[in-house]
C-alpha cells in the first residue's frame, strides 16, 4: 500500500523582518502576529496585504522567529511558496518585501506580482 506525502510548503522570514515585526507587534495593543496574505489586485495581477492579527485562524499557517510571529491563510500559502519575508531599510525608504520565486512579474513599488 503506498502512502501520498503532501509537499512542504516553506514561506522564511529574515532576521531583520521579525526583529521589525516583534517590535511593531509590542507597540500596538490587542495584536500579535502579523498576516501576510495575497489577494486579486494590483497592477500585475495579484497583491500582498499585511495586516496585524490578535491570533491565528484554524487553518493558518503559523511561523514564529525571535519573538514574531507571522501568519498565512491556506489561499495564499501556495503563492508564497518558497519565499522570503524581509524588512529593508534603505535610502529609498522601509517596508517589507517579498522574495518571491513563483513570481514571473512584478510591479516597481513591490506590491504586486503575477505568478
Amino acid at each position: 500500500m503506498s502512502q501520498t506525502i503532501a509537499p512542504t510548503i516553506a514561506v522564511t522570514v529574515s532576521d531583520a523582518a521579525a526583529r521589525r515585526i516583534a517590535a511593531i507587534v509590542a507597540k500596538s495593543s490587542g495584536s500579535h502576529a502579523l498576516r501576510i496574505s495575497v489577494e486579486g489586485g494590483g497592477c500585475s495581477g495579484f497583491s500582498y496585504k499585511y495586516d496585524l492579527a490578535e491570533g491565528a485562524e484554524t487553518d493558518d499557517i503559523v511561523i514564529e522567529k525571535d519573538g514574531a510571529t507571522v501568519l498565512i491563510d491556506q489561499v495564499s500559502l501556495p503563492y508564497l511558496d518558497g519565499s522570503v519575508v524581509d524588512f529593508v531599510d534603505d535610502l529609498m525608504g522601509q517596508s517589507f518585501q517579498i522574495r518571491n520565486p513563483n513570481a514571473v512579474a512584478a510591479c516597481g513599488c513591490g506590491t504586486s506580482f503575477s505568478v
